[in-house]
């Protein structure tokens, strides 16, 4: 029994839709009218300011007078330019120092404003305004006198300013809105009303409709519209509704696998941090054993310490990676300078003698200086382990506004074109078969998040003449920069 209810709800939507489309057909016509009437009227009093301002630039361009001019001059000079006016005749005013002068007998004219003498004077173009003055338009236009000195155009000190009525057009103007009103309100009268009912009982669930899905967009999942009726759009209402409700619960599950992950590789992490550390004594005390035993026992008692330090590497890197999963990573800042601490990382690590440094002193900045340890160290260590020696680490001090920059390139072959994009994902390794590689995947990755904590970037590319660049920007106003949730 529900269909031909629907069948005719649908029927009388679809007659409110054309309706509105008439009215909006109705509308339409109105607003084209008054559209055109608005460029004819624009198109008029363009067509008769841009011929005045050009007939007076080049008449003015044909006045040839000796400096300084007398009132006599002046007067002379106004009266010309006054009798060649066009598109019908000007009343032209003159203006050197403080002599005045006009083509008629008032010497000044009320019409020509402060603001367009100061224009006239500012520029060496012409300028003009329009003014109505007591119910009667004009058009102004000042221009000053320019002479040639040397092949360089230069101010005379007289200005020039025409004055035109702009009645004649000002009739055609208003006959032109007659015409408009005298053939537009009528149909206002007729078609805004039920144009503003139909819209209304129509585009209503399509606004609905809009500000829930960019509700949606911004996040807010929980969003749902009120159905009403039983017409497409209710329909449209209704599918919306249950398709919202299901991305909600698919965003929920992804989100508690997301969150159960994260706390299983922290949870594995911490757990494995106490059987490493005593793995790591042991192995420290058959390390210095290692030298009386067999050789093939102290091959083995090797590989175990070489590859316990790795577990215990990753271990450290997983936790890492997950305090800034968990939005607990903390950035203490603290004003240091960056050339000796950059110093202090390759001592620590004894690659003094490995890299080639340009270091200019004196460059301070607000860093965390842990986190910019492990920034200068993992890129560093990277460059030695898959690059080529000699590595070179440059500061660039900030100007201005501009950030610090940290580089550090090597003279290896570079970074292949497909591996560039992924080089800062985590565990990815440029080489897919060297699974055993040193590094535990993770070091780019903890590099990334370490200076996006300080608010800057880092990206990678490939020098001009080889070798692989890895280039870091902190803002010089680091703790402005920062996110503030990160700063304590």
């Amino acid at each position: 029994m529900r269909l031909p209810v629907r069948r005719a709800l649908r029927l009388g939507l679809r007659t409110r839709l054309i309706a509105a489309f008439l009215l909006v057909a109705a509308v339409s016509a109105v607003t084209t009218a008054a559209l055109t009437y608005q460029s004819a009227r624009s198109a008029i009093l363009q067509q008769t300011q841009d011929q005045a301002v050009e007939q007076f630039r080049e008449q003015i361009a044909n006045q040839h007078f000796g400096l300084p001019p007398s009132p006599a001059v002046l007067k002379d000079v106004s009266q010309a330019l006054a009798r060649a006016g066009k598109p019908r005749p000007w009343i032209v005013f003159a203006e050197y120092g403080s002599l005045r002068a006009s083509s008629t007998m008032r010497p000044t004219s009320t019409v020509i404003t402060d603001d367009l003498r100061r224009q006239t004077h500012a520029n060496t173009h012409a300028s003009f305004q329009r003014v109505v003055q007591d119910g009667t338009p004009y058009l102004t236009i000042g221009m000053p006198v320019m002479f040639d000195q040397y092949g360089h155009q230069q101010r005379s000190g007289v200005y020039l300013y025409a004055v035109m009525d702009l009645r004649p057009e000002g009739v055609t103007i208003r006959a032109m809105v007659s015409a408009a009103k005298n053939g537009a309100l009528p149909a206002l009268a007729v078609a805004v009303v039920p144009a503003l009912l139909a819209a209304r009982s129509v585009l209503r669930p399509v606004r609905d409709l809009r500000r829930a899905a960019s509700s949606m967009g911004k996040g807010r999942l929980d969003t749902r519209i009120e159905v009403k009726g039983s017409d497409e759009l209710a329909d449209l209402a209704w599918t919306f509704n249950e398709s919202a409700e299901e991305l909600e619960r698919s965003v929920e599950e992804l989100q508690k696998a997301e969150a159960r992950a994260r706390r299983f590789a922290s949870d594995v992490s911490h757990e494995l941090r106490t059987p490493l550390a005593g793995m790591l004594a042991v192995t420290e005390v058959l390390d210095e054993d290692a030298d009386g035993l067999d050789p093939d026992t102290a091959r083995a008692v090797r590989l175990i310490s070489a590859e316990t330090g790795k577990l215990a590497t990753l271990v450290e890197d997983l936790m890492e990676i997950s305090r800034f999963d968990a939005k607990a990573a903390e950035l203490n800042a603290d004003e240091v300078d960056v050339a000796e601490t950059i110093r202090k990382t390759l001592q620590r690590r004894r690659w003094e003698d490995r890299v080639v440094t340009q270091l200019p002193d004196g460059v301070r900045a607000m860093i965390d200086p842990r986190r910019f340890d492990i920034v200068v160290a993992n890129l560093v260590g990277n460059a030695l382990r898959h690059g080529s020696e000699p590595v070179t680490v440059r500061l660039r001090p900030g100007s201005g506004d501009g950030p610090l920059v940290v580089e550090v390139a090597d003279s290896g072959p570079g970074i292949d074109a497909a591996v560039l994009p992924h080089i800062f994902d985590r565990f990815f390794k440029a080489d897919a078969a060297r699974t055993r590689s040193a590094g535990s995947g993770l070091g780019l990755a903890i590099t990334m998040e370490n200076v996006r904590l300080h608010g800057g970037t880092v990206s990678a590319t490939n020098g001009p003449d080889g070798g692989a660049v890895f280039r870091v920007e902190l803002p010089t106003g680091l703790l402005a920069a920062a996110p503030a949730e990160a700063v304590r």
